[in-house]
């Protein structure tokens, strides 16, 4: 499968510098001309918001049939609940009025193949350790249960009763549920 991505390659087919950004922002020309204010807030129509995997691969919009102003959508390297998605959900929560989180996590995502050997790695590179924990993991249903958990537990979250999670297939484009009281 291709994507509707046209760029100019240079050789070897390496990608030309700023040649991407330059096709999304006439692409961002093209929306504006047609663009009219859909009079909507910041506020979600459906009070919820979705943590996901910031995988290519997800196209969460399509997925779960949701339209422009339905949700807010969080995304993060592995759709992993870390403090700065906390961050979000209670600004999404308390100033915004959702009620409802899904946790969305996909086969094949790669913070499986990674560890946090990661930041060892970078810290050699570039001469300081990152701050934040790469969050990889070998069972991805553990993780989703982790995540559950950590959304559950924080005190700066107001609705913890409707936390859901979830992984997506990419071969299929299925969800399957993880219940969060079955353990590996």
């Amino acid at each position: 499968m291709t994507t509707s991505a046209s760029v100019p390659a240079g050789p070897e087919g390496a990608i030309i510098a700023g040649a991407v950004t330059d096709r999304l922002v006439e692409a961002n020309e093209q929306y504006a001309a047609a663009f009219s204010d859909p009079g909507m807030d910041a506020r979600p129509v459906l009070h919820v918001a979705i943590v996901a995997c910031m995988d290519a691969r997800l196209d969460l919009h399509a997925a779960l049939g949701l339209e422009l102003g339905d949700c807010h959508t969080i995304r993060n390297a592995g759709g992993v609940v870390t403090d700065d998605v906390i961050r979000s959900l209670t600004i999404s929560q308390r100033a915004l009025g959702t009620r409802s989180i899904v946790l969305i996590h996909h086969t094949g995502c790669g913070l499986e193949t990674l560890t946090e050997e990661f930041r060892h790695e970078l810290e050699m590179e570039v001469g300081q350790r990152p701050a934040w924990a790469v969050e990889a993991f070998r069972d991805v249903d553990q993780d989703v249960r982790q995540s559950m958990q950590r959304v559950r537990t924080s005190p700066f979250l107001v609705h913890t009763d409707d936390v859901r999670g979830f992984v997506f297939d990419v071969k299929t484009g299925l969800l399957r549920e993880i219940d969060p009281r079955d353990q590996a």
